[in-house]
């Protein structure tokens, strides 16, 4: 039988990404400097089914309380390196569409340098998400792994646009790739969003995942076709 220990561990999710202080406006409201980045999201969300493993990097301005709030969720931060400089941060803004952000400024300090060091005791993890950074750094993580079971990505459309035969690369090496329509739609040249998702499943992805912001989500694999409400 397995130990309550030895079980999570073997469940855990190592999640590796960026970890910024958002300053955000939309038509209700706005704040600054808030929790944010892709591997807080991602963190965050998983926490609620998996123990979760993150690294990324953060500078010596970052709230102790942000750390405290990612701990009391489950989340080890014992992957968080915090280095000399500033955090990471992003300002932005929402009109009445709101799945649509603009960006303001993007500051990246410390996250400029930032090269993921994976901890010894997450090197063996069976379940890989590679937030969205640059795709080098993502090919990076996964030189250092042993294969997990079974790894997932995000991006962007600026890696799109400028670090297309990367993205690829990685893309060729993970089971799940998370992606908006209109990235989707950028990366494949497709405006049929099933043709797009059938002409990245066939780099070798076992599932695309299409975010539709407050409409849900599509699941699309080889014989599986899935919309998921943003409700649900």
């Amino acid at each position: 039988m397995i130990g309550p220990k030895l079980k999570e561990e073997a469940m855990s999710l190592l999640i590796v990404g960026s970890v910024a202080l958002d300053s955000i406006k939309t038509p209700y409201g706005g704040h600054s400097d808030i929790l944010g980045g892709s591997a807080v999201h991602a963190s965050m969300s998983a926490s609620f089914h998996s123990p979760v493993n993150l690294v990324g990097v953060v500078g010596d301005d970052f709230p102790q309380e942000h750390v405290d709030f990612l701990s009391l969720r489950g989340i080890d931060v014992s992957g968080l390196e915090i280095v000399e400089g500033k955090t990471f941060r992003w300002a932005g803004y929402y009109e009445n569409d709101m799945n649509q952000a603009h960006t303001l400024d993007t500051q990246l300090n410390v996250f400029a340098d930032f090269v993921p060091k994976i901890p010894v005791k997450y090197q063996e993890s069976k379940y890989l998400f590679l937030g969205n950074i640059h795709p080098v750094l993502q090919l990076d993580v996964l030189n250092k792994l042993s294969r997990p079971e079974l790894v997932a990505m995000d991006t962007m459309n600026f890696w799109i646009d400028s670090q297309k035969e990367a993205l690829s690369e990685v893309v060729k090496n993970v089971d799940i790739l998370f992606i908006n329509d209109a990235e989707l739609r950028q990366y494949t040249n497709e405006s049929n969003l099933i043709n797009a998702a059938r002409t990245v499943l066939n780099q070798g992805l076992k599932y695309v995942i299409v975010k539709k912001g407050e409409h849900g989500s599509m699941i699309i694999g080889d014989n599986l076709f899935f919309a998921c409400p943003a409700f649900l």
